[in-house]
């Protein structure tokens, strides 16, 4: 049996979450210190903020923005539910798009779906492969977007145009430019540190901040992180000090606070992650090889004009099939001993965006993504004869079901 997506879990790994059990210190603490500032120069943010997960530190997010029932926040139909159910949480509107060819949200759909109850947009980088974020960045710049534009809050008289937060869950150790990791792109880029993602602290997700004047990302972070604790103005650490015991709270928070022994997990991958990298790029050029020169295979993007992909994510998609027929496969596939997935089963599909009015018919190409989409897995631990024997499994499976049809 080859898993979907386990962990990489090594000695380094056990050894930092044992220091972190020895330390006396399991909650938040020293390590989320430490995974904060690794992520921050590793990435290039200005500040980051890490939480107990991705969902969260975009509810977080969007409240500082001061979103409020009736805001509306752009999202694409082709994500992980989380996207849009962190805008309901936050108190807005989820307004859904279609995307393009290579998974990603599309800009001349964000430009149709923009208005003056706009507050934000939140690209996805599907896969791991990074959104065009020099032309968001243009769209909500250009002088008829940012005269629609209507700010209500604080913040958005601030910032004076509408927000972009990057939904960067799969996409740590992603390029968009030549060299520039994702991380830093936008307004503000969140990570996941779930349990499947590259680097993992089993739960847990990375605010990273990169505000532009007259925001200060050192003393937002503060402030973040506060908010994060229950608007608590000393953190359990700081409490359990001689003497450190009297506290205020300050506003209304959130209690989303990660744990150190959480951070010592990520921490360890952290520092050898370029390396991890390189394993999973090993794994995914080897599925490129493989099923580039068949007829049927749509190969998933990896490296397009200077953006290049993190590698989380094998989607590979099989032309001209209906939904049954790729189930069919993934079903031929699991005979032979081998757990894949699909990414994503677009959002007006699931009940729960249906009863709020949301049809697939108006997501063509959202649709289409979905419809022939087999990830495979890619992780470290894959050996190469087991990656071999995924992709003859992968063949077989297809020429079984196509031959039946």
């Amino acid at each position: 049996m080859i898993p979907f997506s386990p962990p990489f879990i090594n000695d380094k790994v056990i050894d930092e979450v044992v220091d972190s059990l020895k330390s006396g210190w399991i909650t938040t603490g020293p390590k989320v210190k430490e995974l904060e500032q690794e992520i921050k120069k590793f990435s290039g943010a200005k500040e980051v903020l890490c939480v107990n997960s991705w969902t969260s530190g975009a509810i977080l997010m969007l409240r500082w923005l001061g979103l409020k029932e009736g805001d509306e926040v752009v999202v694409p139909a082709y994500t992980y539910s989380a996207t849009a159910l962190a805008v309901y949480h936050a108190g807005g509107t989820p307004v859904m798009v279609d995307v393009t060819e290579d998974f990603n949200i599309s800009i001349d759909s964000i430009r149709k779906a923009i208005t003056t109850k706009t507050k934000a947009i939140l690209p996805v980088d599907i896969a791991g492969f990074p959104c065009d974020y020099e032309e968001i960045m243009k769209l909500v710049n250009e002088e008829g977007v940012r005269r629609l534009y209507k700010a209500e809050s604080e913040v958005q008289e601030k910032i004076g145009r509408i927000m972009v937060i990057n939904d960067a869950a799969h996409s740590l150790g992603a390029t968009y430019s030549e060299g520039v990791r994702t991380g830093n792109e936008t307004d503000i880029a969140i990570f996941s540190l779930h349990a499947v993602k590259n680097v993992t602290t089993a739960e847990g997700g990375a605010i990273c901040l990169n505000l532009p004047e007259p925001f200060k990302n050192e003393k937002l972070y503060k402030q973040l992180r506060q908010m994060s604790l229950n608007c608590q103005t000393k953190d359990a650490f700081s409490k359990s000090k001689a003497g450190g015991w009297r506290y205020d709270i300050t506003g209304l928070g959130m209690k989303i606070n990660m744990a150190d022994i959480n951070a010592a997990i990520g921490l360890a991958q952290m520092r050898i992650y370029p390396e991890l990298l390189k394993e999973r790029k090993r794994i995914f050029d080897k599925y490129n090889a493989a099923f580039s020169n068949e007829q049927w295979a749509i190969v998933p993007p990896s490296v397009v004009k200077g953006k290049e992909s993190s590698y989380h994510i094998y989607a590979l998609r099989i032309k001209d099939i209906n939904e049954e027929q790729r189930d069919k496969i993934i079903e031929e596939i699991a005979k032979a001993g081998v757990a894949v997935n699909v990414h994503f089963i677009p959002m007006p599909m699931l009940t729960f965006f249906k009863e709020k009015g949301y049809k697939i018919d108006d997501y063509p190409q959202a649709y289409n993504n979905y419809k022939g989409e087999i990830s495979l897995p890619i992780y470290p631990q894959l050996t190469d004869s087991q990656v071999d024997y995924i992709i003859e499994v992968v063949k077989k499976s297809y020429e079984v079901i196509i031959s039946q049809e």
